[in-house]
């Protein structure tokens, strides 16, 4: 890992404007751990009648059986060297692609950051730890990234996660059990560990009607990486996700930031609003900074 990163560094500085072209690969070339249980072919189902977010449509791509990552490097700004892998939301049913996933890259490439984007396997009928193969593929996203770290200009040492909604959910799921394996089988290199994660409304971390302990299979430990969390109190979701969540992070003593706005609901993506909500990024922006994976002071939001 060490000679990895100096080389890493090297290219960086070497390269500052860094404009590599955008890259797609397979998570699972030689085919999964486990077989998908769906035939039919990966398509977008959004309808004419569905709800717009901020006066536009969203993508709702479903059948996902040949999941993927892609790598949108930063092109017009100086490439920070630090990366984060994207999950978007839609209930393990979905995948809200633009809204939580495209148009999350343009922001990330806009600060410096290469933005790695997962199309992981959907629909699924139950998720970890009931069913592994989302977390199967969140780490298998991990270690291609890490793995193809000097080749992308990447610090394999600032690679964090950014999830929405279930895509949350799978973040976290990542934050805690990186180093899952199935019975038998070995230890996996690179580290899938996250060095950080941005949780944005995130769903499945309580048990309704409850809502007053974590669900099973979020287990945050004194590993589990440093956490940015945001919601709103009007979430049909339920604020309680952020909020259960964060109190045990302090108790496990990681470091971690919560965020809670009065209005909100759920979905919004980065499609800024009136609502002070939908402006986020700055704040998560702050924190990178904050938490040093970005360098030197956040400028202000508002000069």
């Amino acid at each position: 890992m060490r000679t990895s990163l100096f080389l890493t560094l090297a290219l960086l500085a070497s390269a500052p404007f860094a404009s590599a072209q955008k890259v797609t690969l397979p998570l699972w070339p030689n085919g999964a751990p486990e077989p998908y249980q769906g035939n039919a072919p990966e398509t977008d189902i959004t309808k004419p009648t569905d709800a717009l977010i901020a006066g536009k449509p969203l993508m709702h791509l479903t059948n996902v059986s040949k999941p993927t990552l892609t790598v949108y490097p930063p092109t017009n700004v100086a490439n920070t060297g630090a990366a984060v892998l994207v999950f978007p939301g839609g209930g393990y049913s979905i995948l809200a692609y633009d809204l939580e996933g495209t148009e999350v890259c343009t922001w990330l490439n806009s600060i410096g950051v290469t933005c790695v984007l997962v199309k992981y396997r959907v629909p699924f009928k139950t998720h970890y730890p009931a069913n592994a193969a989302d977390l199967e593929d969140a780490q298998q996203a991990m270690r291609i990234t890490r793995s193809h770290a000097a080749e992308w200009h990447i610090d394999p040492n600032r690679v964090g996660v950014l999830g929405f909604s279930a895509g949350a959910h799978l973040a976290v799921v990542l934050s805690n059990h990186a180093d899952y394996k199935r019975p038998g089988e070995p230890a996996n290199e690179p580290n899938a560990r996250p060095d950080f994660a941005l949780i944005i409304y995130p769903g499945y971390l309580t048990d309704a009607p409850a809502l007053d302990k974590l669900a099973q299979g979020i287990d945050p430990t004194s590993n589990t990486p440093p956490t940015f969390l945001l919601q709103a109190e009007d979430d049909p979701v339920h604020e309680e996700n952020s909020l259960i969540y964060f109190q045990a992070l302090k108790e496990a003593k990681v470091p971690a930031e919560l965020h809670i706005f009065a209005q909100g609901g759920h979905g919004y993506g980065l499609r800024p609003t009136d609502l002070p909500i939908t402006h986020w990024p700055a704040l998560a922006e702050t924190w990178l900074h904050t938490i040093h994976i970005l360098g030197g002071p956040a400028a202000s939001p508002n000069p």
